[in-house]
Parts: C-alpha cells; sequence; structure tokens
C-alpha cells in the first residue's frame, strides 16, 4: 500500500536578511512510498518551482504528481510556490540546488528561467511555456542540448481569434491584453496581431506590470474596443476574475487564451488540458529519473489538436447577450 505523508510549511518568502529563512518556508515536502511497485529501491527528491497560483498552473503540477504516482516510483517532493515574485523564483531555485534534488520541476517560463540560471547539471523539466527555445532555455525545441527540457503550453492562438471572429462577427477592434513582463505573452501576442491581420480586424495592445495595473488598464480599453483578447498569461490569470468583471459591466466580452482563465472570466476558448500537459511532463521526469533518457536528447512535448476542448462560460454569456450556439455548429 502506498503510504504519503505530508508536512506543511509557511507561504511567505522573506527577502534580503530574511532569505536564508526563507529557503526553509513558502513550501510543503511529501513522502511517496511506491512500495513493490517501483521499478527500483531509490528514493528520488523532487524539487517543484511554481510560479504563482492559478487554475492552469496548479491542475499542471496536479498533473506532474499524478504521473509520478502512476509511474510507482519512490520519491519526496518539495513544493515551492514564488507568488509571482522573481527574486523568489531565484531564492527558491537556489534552495531546491542546494538540497540536492535529483530533479527540479519548473512550472512557467520565470520559474524555468530561475531554475535554468540556478544550475547546469541537475535535470530540470518544464511546463506551462511556450516557446522553450525564444525563451532561451534550450538551444532547440527538437534538440534542447541542455539540462532541460518540457512539455509546451503553446496555444491554438490563430484558432481562437477565428473562433472570436465567429461568435463576434461585428467586432471590428480588439484589444489585447497581456503581462509585458512575460516573453511567452508576447510571443503570443505577436501571433494573435498576426491572425487579426489576416482577417482585416484592427487590434491594439494593453499592457500590465503587474496584477494591480489591471483595473485601470481593462478600463482604459472600455469604449475603444469590441471585444479583448488575452493569451495563456500567468499575471492576467491572476486577475482573470477582475479582468471579467469589468468586462461584465460594461458589456465588453472578453476572449482568455485557457480554460481557467475562461471560466474565471471570459466568455469562450479553445483550451489545452493543464493537468495532461503536467502529466506529460511527470512522463518525461520519470524517464530521466530512471536513466531512460537525458534532458538534452529529449524534444520538447505538445499536445496534440485531439486534446484541444471548447470552453464555453455560458453565464458570462448570457450576461452579455452573446449567443455561443455558433461553437457547436
Amino acid at each position: 500500500m502506498k503510504r504519503i505523508s505530508l508536512i506543511k510549511k509557511g507561504a511567505a518568502i522573506a527577502a534580503t536578511a530574511l532569505t536564508a529563512l526563507a529557503l526553509t518556508a513558502c513550501g510543503n515536502t511529501s513522502t511517496q512510498d511506491a512500495g513493490s511497485t517501483g521499478s527500483s529501491d531509490a528514493t528520488y527528491k523532487i524539487g517543484v518551482l511554481q510560479l504563482t497560483e492559478h487554475t492552469a498552473l496548479d491542475a499542471a503540477n496536479k498533473g506532474f504528481v499524478k504521473a509520478l504516482d502512476d509511474s510507482g516510483i519512490n520519491y519526496t517532493i518539495d513544493q515551492q510556490n514564488a507568488q509571482n515574485d522573481q527574486s523568489a523564483c531565484q531564492t527558491i531555485a537556489s534552495k531546491l540546488v542546494g538540497d540536492g534534488d535529483d530533479l527540479i520541476f519548473a512550472i512557467a517560463t520565470p520559474a524555468a528561467q530561475a531554475a535554468a540560471n540556478a544550475t547546469k547539471d541537475i535535470p530540470i523539466v518544464g511546463t506551462a511555456i511556450t516557446d522553450f527555445a525564444a525563451s532561451d532555455l534550450v538551444a532547440d525545441n527538437d534538440a534542447p542540448g541542455g539540462n532541460l527540457t518540457g512539455s509546451s503550453d503553446l496555444t491554438p492562438v490563430a484558432e481562437q481569434i477565428e473562433m472570436l471572429h465567429k461568435v463576434l462577427p461585428d467586432a471590428k477592434k480588439v484589444g489585447l491584453l497581456y503581462a509585458s513582463n512575460e516573453s511567452n505573452s508576447l510571443i503570443q501576442i505577436e501571433m494573435a496581431e498576426e491572425a487579426l491581420d489576416k482577417l482585416g480586424i484592427e487590434h491594439e495592445r494593453y499592457s500590465v506590470s503587474s496584477t494591480n495595473e489591471i483595473q485601470s488598464v481593462v478600463e482604459s480599453a472600455v469604449g475603444k474596443v469590441d471585444a479583448l483578447y488575452s493569451p495563456t498569461d500567468n499575471t492576467i490569470a491572476q486577475g482573470a476574475a477582475q479582468v471579467g468583471q469589468i468586462c461584465k459591466e460594461n458589456k465588453l466580452p472578453f476572449i482568455a487564451g485557457e480554460e481557467g482563465m475562461c471560466m474565471a472570466g471570459g466568455v469562450f476558448t479553445l483550451s489545452i488540458n493543464y493537468e495532461d500537459l503536467g502529466y506529460r511532463a511527470g512522463e518525461m521526469a520519470v524517464k530521466i529519473l530512471k536513466g531512460e533518457a537525458k534532458p538534452a536528447d529529449m524534444a520538447i512535448e505538445h499536445l496534440s489538436a485531439e486534446d484541444l476542448v471548447v470552453v464555453k462560460n455560458q453565464e458570462m454569456a448570457d450576461a452579455l447577450g452573446i449567443d455561443l450556439s455558433v461553437l457547436d455548429e
């Protein structure tokens, strides 16, 4: 029988003088004993660095752990969350390296970048990252060449824009909402602009540097655009409910890049499943831990088109008077 023990620790990370204390805080550690089902008697130490808490990243984390459990390996796992703080990412990454973990699981681009800067030796598996190569995490997505690999959450941006046009055919101008400090968001914004240009739809960027700017930036778009679109963006995902509320009050459709954001405040989307994405990363991690593969030789993996799902927030659609039946055609 499997035995799991969980010890919860603090959630905050101190800066500057309190760094040493922070290295023992802001996470939790659990031990998984796979018993006779494991392929060896080894117990692997796995550190998890998650950028922040929101539905998509939490689901990816859950999928990763499920893959570890399903593999039957013995492991201990140190769950750490940076609460969307870049300096905290660096502090946690240093902690995981100092702990001598056998593998680091990094959830979201800033988390992976911090881990990559902290070690060139410990294997790193990343997820919820749009383009590993464009974010300078690997030499090439097909041949990473270093100690880092993982699964990409590259979303079907062009298809999402086409869906927007299908549901909102009278939309003449679309606002593009994203965090300016997230490199993968900018990649997707450029993809959205290209798709909108092909459809002859005007667009304007609306960027924020933190969740504190979401209200003022979204309110500044009211009356200037006919719809608001945001790709898979961690900062906007954190504030998706706030975006949705402002848009609801002003009858402005908000189309989000993934399911969690959509259900928090969007109207519809075409989304990948983040738990499946994390599971894929977990399978990659197991191969690395067992010595069956090396990150340098493992191409970045993507979910297939068959894994995409149409997501509808009917409550928001009803509030805005939007007919989503066209998505059933």
